[in-house]
């Protein structure tokens, strides 16, 4: 199996993933503008363990989309093996992601998500029970740091094992989703693991904040955006070419993303792009009486009605 992760251009721009965010709709807009690779919302490993099927309609995807990793979450190694063997044959995406690094109260308080990084023995295990039961390349997304165990103690004891990239959430723990990012620190991770992928992540809202990384840091790989493409699927492109997008370029944005989502989920996605229309107009003249028609809208047509596009 090619491994694309080194064959992409550098500075490589992800699409980080995000629960209830990055369906496929949201991930094929963002591939249209300018993300080099993209993740699926997280996948529970004991569900796919256990009963797959409403699990593994989460993680298809359309061949637009790709590279698209599955990102896989749990602490069980056998789960993440069966989980492994199970994606590989049936979802045939182009990576497997491991996540060590969600400090969501539930998953963390399961032991899942950044729980799993001080204990290193049960996170090689893991890992090597994903690398060996697939072909398709593993990343790993972890934070700064839990408690006293930071990111390089992490990335010092697990360097040996078969990953290939890693993607490094700025924060720590305790720092959740706020808060200064730790650039250095993922600096330093490139140097230990020179001939890995390294991405960071944390912060990035603007295509200026990337810009001020890449000189600051241009050791890094690459940069996973996450909360920066709330209502911003194009920042991806202003970050490469820095052409700022206006209202008009926008608005059929939407309407295209709407026009996705309605053919992949019908009336649920309805439901669903509310909150990523109310993302879009945000800081706009007249946001706050567009938002009170856009959150109402059922169909494609009163959205494209409502934006006069």
């Amino acid at each position: 199996m090619k491994n694309f992760w080194f064959k992409l251009k550098k500075p490589i721009l992800a699409l980080a993933p995000m629960a209830g965010i990055t369906d496929s709709a949201f991930r094929q807009i963002c591939r249209k503008y300018g993300a080099d690779v993209v993740y699926s919302e997280m996948a529970s490993a004991s569900a796919l363990f256990f009963k797959p099927a409403k699990t593994l309609e989460l993680v298809r995807f359309n061949k637009k989309e790709q590279p698209y990793i599955v990102q896989l979450f749990g602490k069980d190694p056998e789960h993440f093996a069966k989980a492994a063997r199970i994606i590989t044959k049936k979802i045939k995406c182009d990576g497997l992601d491991i996540n060590f690094g969600c400090p969501a109260k539930k998953v963390f308080s399961h032991g899942s998500g950044c729980a799993l990084m001080p204990n290193i023995e049960l996170a090689r295990e893991i890992i090597s029970a994903v690398c060996e039961n697939t072909n398709l390349p593993v990343s790993i997304k972890i934070r700064a740091g839990v408690k006293n165990f930071d990111a390089l103690e992490f990335i010092e004891k697990t360097k040996d094992l078969p990953y290939s990239a890693v993607m490094i959430h700025g924060r720590t723990y305790e720092g959740g989703f706020s808060g200064a990012v730790d650039w250095k620190i993922i600096s330093e991770i490139k140097k230990i693991i020179p001939d890995k992928i390294v991405l960071g992540n944390g912060g990035i809202l603007t295509s200026k904040n990337a810009r001020e990384i890449f000189e600051k840091y241009p050791n890094i790989d690459g940069l996973g955006i996450a909360r920066g493409a709330w209502g911003k699927p194009y920042i991806f492109d202003e970050i490469k070419t820095a052409q700022i997008y206006n209202f008009k370029k926008i608005k059929k944005i939407m309407l295209k993303h709407a026009e996705l989502i309605w053919r992949d989920k019908k009336e649920l996605g309805m439901f669903e792009i509310r909150k990523h229309l109310a993302w879009y107009i945000k800081g706009f003249p007249g946001a706050a009486e567009l938002r009170k028609k856009l959150v109402r809208a059922e169909s494609v047509e009163e959205i494209k009605e409502i934006l006069n596009c």
